[in-house]
């Protein structure tokens, strides 16, 4: 099948290299020349394991190409939006780059041509793309909402093996042409669930959602925890074994960041309050997340008696998770901010995302020091404080962490260490819900 695909971020860039890997002629469409380029010539413009090796070979066996122009959509009988919808400050999901595309395709759709709304979009936002396309022309079409599942660091595996296909429209049509799509997805397992447009909107804000909230109570637990002399992680295997609760997303950390369930639970929330409601959960949700960011700092001024002024702190890991360079809404902001505030001075070190945090701090005018060594950055260091669960980080050599720091301190972001093995050690050492003896 011949695909357009609208937009060349996480989502859009994943769903054509993956629906080319699987033998469909996919065409992926973005404004920027400059990455159009890049990406022509096989370069990945983000950081996501196995995305760069596909694309080359999908490009070198001419099943996946890039434009800047919107032709290809004549000939595709899907053409799919994948555009961002970023949070406008009152947190309503902003629609421009969405009805700009609507723009883009609309003189080129083709009668029967079914256009499938990946971004993640406000409940009622697939009624209006139908609706605006039918004043930007005459053809026939159906709009379909399909939301993305992915997670950054494992967005190729996670479209190559869903757990769920959502296929939202009442056109029956629409919808076997979307199944059609899948269908190499759905061999051993039919994925696929079909629903309504709107039920199809709310479905992936509700998981979006849920899941920040399971991230915020276990964080809440493990602040109880401190204050109580629990551990956390004890706690967190003793809940996670029950199969109603599960053992995804329960651990405690500094908080949620990313592309997704930041800019989603502010979404929903708006939603619910143009309907008069308040989603005092979901709401609940994004307080507790705003301060878990500051936590760690907290632990950093209470280690130094309030005063950190001329202190010197390594961030481990700046990225919002390990296996990917986004830092959008990462935690490692708020941390550098708030230090900075404080009067220390901070460096960093990050594998991938040093670029893009050190270009984003700039823009806010608050120095930060980035280093291409992780114990570089330790060295006459005050102390560490780990932000992000990358596989480097989490078997370090601690006799190397002990002779660079000026002060043997451990702020465990993430509790990647052995709490009896770093006190052995020499180190001071902070954690989240841990029981520190």
């Amino acid at each position: 099948m011949k695909v357009t695909i609208i937009g060349t971020g996480y989502v859009g860039l994943v769903t054509g290299t993956c629906f080319a890997e699987m033998g469909h002629t996919v065409t992926c469409v973005d404004i920027d020349a400059k990455k159009v380029e890049r990406m022509r010539a096989g370069e990945c413009p983000i950081y996501e394991p196995g995305l760069e090796a596909l694309m080359k070979t999908n490009i070198d066996e001419k099943r996946l190409m890039f434009s800047t122009k919107y032709e290809s959509v004549a000939q595709a009988q899907t053409i799919f939006l994948a555009v961002g919808t970023p949070s406008s400050e009152d947190g309503q999901a902003d629609l421009k780059y969405l009805f700009s595309a609507c723009d883009g395709i609309a003189s080129h759709l083709q009668d029967g041509s079914v256009v499938v709304v990946k971004s993640t979009v406000p409940v009622g936002t697939g009624h209006k793309v139908n609706e605006y396309l039918k004043t930007k022309t005459q053809k026939k079409f159906s709009v379909v909402n399909n939301p993305e599942f992915l997670k950054e660091g494992s967005a190729v595996e996670d479209f190559m093996k869903p757990e769920r296909i959502i296929i939202g429209t009442q056109n029956d049509s629409a919808a076997q042409v979307v199944e059609e799509l899948y269908e190499p997805f759905n061999r051993q397992l039919k994925r696929t669930i079909r629903m309504s447009n709107i039920s199809a909107e709310m479905t992936k804000y509700a998981a979006n959602c849920f899941l920040a909230t399971k991230i915020s109570f276990m964080n809440e637990i493990a602040r109880l925890c401190d204050l109580m002399g629990a551990d956390v992680e004890e706690v967190r295997q003793g809940i996670s074994t029950d199969s109603r609760i599960g053992s995804q997303f329960l651990y405690p950390g500094p908080g949620y960041g990313g592309s997704c369930f930041p800019k989603d639970v502010k979404a929903l929330v708006y939603t619910a309050k143009e309907q008069g409601m308040h989603l005092q959960i979901v709401e609940a949700t994004e307080l507790v997340n705003a301060e878990q960011k500051k936590y760690m700092v907290g632990k950093v001024l209470k280690h130094f008696k309030g005063d950190v002024k001329g202190k010197v702190f390594a961030l481990w890991g700046v990225a919002f998770k390990a296996n990917t360079d986004d830092i959008r809404e990462t935690p490692a902001i708020e941390t550098a901010r708030a230090l900075v505030k404080a009067g220390a001075k901070v460096r960093f070190y990050d594998p991938e995302a040093s670029e893009n945090f050190q270009s984003y701090m700039n823009s806010i005018e608050i120095p930060v020091d980035g280093f291409e060594n992780k114990y570089d950055a330790l060295s006459g260091a005050d102390g560490v404080i780990v932000l992000t669960e990358w596989k480097q980080f989490r078997a370090p050599d601690f006799e190397e962490m002990k002779s660079r720091l000026r002060e043997k301190v451990i702020f465990d972001g993430r509790n990647l260490y052995n709490t009896h093995k770093v006190l052995e050690l020499g180190f001071k050492y902070y954690a989240v819900g841990k029981r520190i003896p």
